[in-house]
């Protein structure tokens, strides 16, 4: 049997594919609400947008490792990442819908605040961010991605994967330079990126156990 199909013990039981998919959207959905109604106007909106903000970074630096972290070292926990990468990948498409909302509803109903944070620029700068996890949320089904073709597919995944990943580097990088609560992620991001690089040059196959 391959590690494709080997289901991790260390994991609740059903967090799997479509339901972990499923799973990942309700609680997404669910806590950007509380994160709303816990404060309530401009400031609960704020409070959703930093929560999508991280949650986003999460799912997608799970996706975005996920093979890495496998050849690197193989266990139950990096099974289960490789094995459900497409739903990962889409709970973080799920997780920026709803930081977009987030940020809409900010700019509808507080425009001079929305104004302040960035305005237009702001949605200008996400907008190329969004058509490329739209591209590859919308590929990152069997049906559609046999349309494209395997050679198109994986072009538009790495590309994005990366596109992506610049985003949030850009992001995170503009918050850190006024707090510095932002470094850790920026951390994160970098050693995210080494890691990929560092596993693409060197035999990682061999310390396969």
């Amino acid at each position: 049997m391959s590690h494709e199909n080997r289901r991790s013990p260390a994991l609740p039981a059903g967090l799997e594919g479509w339901p972990l998919l499923g799973a990942l959207a309700a609680i997404l959905t669910v806590a950007s609400v509380a994160a709303f109604a816990s404060i309530g106007g401009s400031d609960g909106i704020r409070m959703a947008i930093r929560l999508t903000a991280r949650t986003s970074l999460a799912l997608f630096l799970l996706a975005f490792t996920a093979s890495a972290l496998f050849r690197i070292c193989q266990n139950p926990w990096t099974r289960w990442q490789l094995r459900n990468r497409r739903q990962l990948g889409l709970g973080f498409a799920v997780s920026h819908l709803l930081h977009a909302i987030a940020i809409i509803a900010l700019a509808v109903t507080d425009p001079q605040l929305f104004a302040e944070l960035g305005g237009s620029s702001m949605l200008i700068a996400g907008g190329s961010a969004y058509l490329v996890i739209a591209a590859m949320a919308a590929t990152s089904f069997d049906r559609t991605a046999a349309l494209i073709g395997a050679v198109a597919w994986r072009r538009l995944h790495l590309f994005g994967a990366w596109y992506i990943w610049l985003s949030f580097m850009v992001t995170f990088g503009k918050r850190a330079q006024l707090d510095m609560a932002y470094w850790p992620f920026i951390a994160v991001l970098l050693s995210a990126a080494a890691l990929r690089l560092i596993v693409n040059v060197l035999p990682f196959p061999v310390l396969r156990r």
